[in-house]
């Protein structure tokens, strides 16, 4: 008897369900509209004159629970200068077939270089494409911003960038939805051909760990 009672009730939903308005998405040619605060693909912002705004402090890297994240800071110069202050990322990867998409590595950004935008068309053919380097992840040059590397623009030291973040605040604002970047800082470890490119995100801190 509980067994037909229990069959009896899963069969009602199913019929229930047969006489609802039926809802299609029209996908790819009328794709749905994430929420604001969806997480999707990230997004490495500058500062309003084009300068990098991460630091290649690596704390994304290791707050990532699935350490999908790979960084390798570099040094700034006078000649060579990527981002304020002493440090750049040289080396930024993070590998989408790893990724959870938490959002805990951008909990962990001091200086709001990592955001997450909408975009959750990530699907590739290939595991290699799935390893994202600066080249796109970096957010795209908007109007008066130049190209790095550049000297400092907005002021003489780090300090002057932060203190006016709040109102200057570069890609930070509306970096949910930039397009694809076509012009980015070339990542150091992106050879000329993109089949021959290791699979460093997430693996080399691995095998160098105590």
């Amino acid at each position: 008897m509980g067994t037909f009672t229990g069959s009896f009730k899963g069969f009602g939903v199913t019929f229930a369900h047969m006489f609802r308005k039926v809802i299609t998405t029209d996908y790819p040619f009328s794709p749905p509209k994430p929420a604001p605060r969806y997480h999707g693909r990230h997004i490495l912002n500058r500062h309003p004159d084009g300068l990098e705004k991460c630091i290649g402090c690596e704390l994304c890297a290791w707050a990532c629970p699935a350490d999908a994240i790979y960084v390798e800071g570099g040094d700034n110069t006078d000649e060579q200068r990527f981002s304020p202050g002493e440090r750049y990322a040289k080396i930024y990867q993070i590998n989408y077939a790893r990724c959870i998409f938490c959002g805990l590595c951008i909990e962990a950004c001091p200086t709001r270089s990592l955001t997450m935008s909408n975009e959750y068309e990530l699907a590739r053919d290939n595991r290699q494409d799935l390893i994202f380097t600066k080249k796109e992840l970096l957010a795209p040059l908007l109007e008066g911003m130049e190209q790095p590397p550049h000297p400092m623009r907005l002021g003489e030291t780090d300090r002057d960038y932060y203190v006016g973040a709040l109102t200057n605040p570069g890609t930070s604002v509306g970096a949910e939805r930039a397009p694809w970047s076509d012009a980015a800082t070339h990542d150091a470890s992106e050879p000329d051909e993109h089949a021959a490119r290791a699979e460093t995100a997430g693996t080399v801190r691995r095998e160098g760990a105590a």
